[in-house]
């Protein structure tokens, strides 16, 4: 894990310096963070890299994770599915499974912060043990067209907390709280965004059988609908009748997340033996992930529903050009023609795609903007002094902090 002061040289010194300065105003409070799994999916990724940072500048942090059954996972999942907008039933049942979970965890996490910050639905009735100690809710997802009936449900938590956080101007509520807009972060410095020499990034392929012999073209996500893999595999379809090119399609699937599975079968089906189709199910090997990004000529995020789209600002710290879907956080990062391309359809992924491997010199250039764009905006750094800030304002109401 590295250390506070090795970021100097990309952020700069006085960066770490207000870090600093920050920290030492939270001495003696407790941060409190809980979600639902420690891998897997971009929260549990962010909290393994920012909680040692926080504890390194001198902030007393924790990482606490809730329990719950196969039941109550398949009732989050349908959960998040719906926030995000797409169709499902969602029953009385779901609700009383939700319920039923929350108070045991209710009984079990003890919430001991000063600052009690929760990600996501799945453990936000823990707020009902709300005593003097602060509670911030954080939404990582896209809910700006939400289930109503879901999202009715879960305001009756959302209204005991202090603050919620959400990731784009546009997933903001109408709330009786303070809101604040953080958008997430990558960490330069991880295994998954740090330089690699080309004989690492010459091994991975060579373990899954890759050969640069033509353009490369991946996306990494879970195997999950709302990242649409079956549409990255037809728009890929579409490039391949003109340009000889071959598509990674690689990812795993996170504890809380039912359908990974299923969604790797309907996958591989869609693929069909095609020898210039790669599908991996990786393990949680992030040197991996980097070395096939690096590997890459162009990096898709196809996304049906983006909270934000990790792996979008991954690609660009990485200096790729990047086709993704003008959805959720993922505009924030893209910016149309000057640090990417976005898309709304198959086609049009298509169409993009084929752009960028007829026009190397404008690729590289959306690739070079790109990185300029995440180390400005999207570095954990950044994300550390937003959330300090966050902390400090929840106990000087009177006093305005922009995020």
């Amino acid at each position: 894990m590295a250390k506070i002061e090795e970021y100097a040289p990309l952020v700069g010194q006085s960066v770490i310096d207000d870090l600093r300065l920050l920290a030492e105003r939270l001495k003696g409070k407790v941060v409190q963070h809980i979600n639902s799994t420690s891998v897997g999916g971009g929260v549990a990724e962010i909290l393994n890299r920012m909680v040692p940072l926080l504890r390194e500048l001198g902030v007393d942090t924790c990482w606490d994770l809730i329990k719950g059954g196969s039941q109550f996972f398949d009732v989050t999942k349908k959960f998040h599915n719906v926030l995000h907008g797409r169709p499902e039933e969602i029953t009385q049942r779901d609700f009383d499974i939700f319920m039923e979970t929350s108070l045991l965890n209710i009984e079990e996490v003890n919430t001991h912060g000063d600052i009690v910050f929760v990600h996501d639905p799945q453990p936000i009735a823990l707020v009902r043990k709300k005593q003097e100690n602060k509670w911030i809710w954080r939404c990582h997802i896209d809910v700006s067209e939400p289930h109503q009936k879901v999202w009715g449900f879960l305001m009756e938590f959302i209204s005991q907390y202090h603050a919620a956080v959400f990731s784009s101007p546009s997933f903001s509520r109408r709330l009786p709280v303070r809101q604040f807009l953080v958008a997430p972060s990558i960490d330069p410095l991880s295994d998954k965004n740090r330089e690699l020499p080309l004989e690492v990034i010459d091994k991975v392929l060579e373990k899954y059988g890759i050969v640069r012999d033509k353009p490369i073209i991946t996306q990494i996500s879970r195997f999950d609908r709302l990242k649409d893999p079956v549409g990255v595999i037809e728009a890929f379809l579409q490039v391949k009748k003109y340009i000889d090119c071959q598509l990674i399609l690689a990812g795993g699937t996170a504890t809380d997340d039912p359908e990974g599975a299923k969604v790797y079968e309907e996958v591989m089906e869609k693929a069909k033996k095609d020898t210039d189709i790669h599908i991996l199910l990786l393990p949680q090997n992030d040197i991996e992930v980097n070395a096939l990004q690096r590997a890459s000529d162009v990096i898709m995020q196809k996304s049906l529903k983006e909270g934000f789209g990790l792996t979008v600002s991954e690609a660009l710290w990485k200096a790729k050009p990047v086709v993704a879907s003008n959805v959720g956080g993922i505009p924030l990062q893209v910016t149309h023609k000057y640090s990417g391309l976005l898309c709304h359809s198959i086609d049009g992924a298509a169409f993009a795609i084929k752009q960028l491997l007829n026009s190397p010199a404008y690729a590289k250039k959306l690739g070079e903007n790109g990185r300029e764009h995440v180390r400005n905006n999207f570095l954990l750094t950044r994300h550390l002094k937003d959330y300090m800030l966050l902390f400090l304002s929840l106990y000087h109401q009177e006093d305005l902090v922009y995020l």
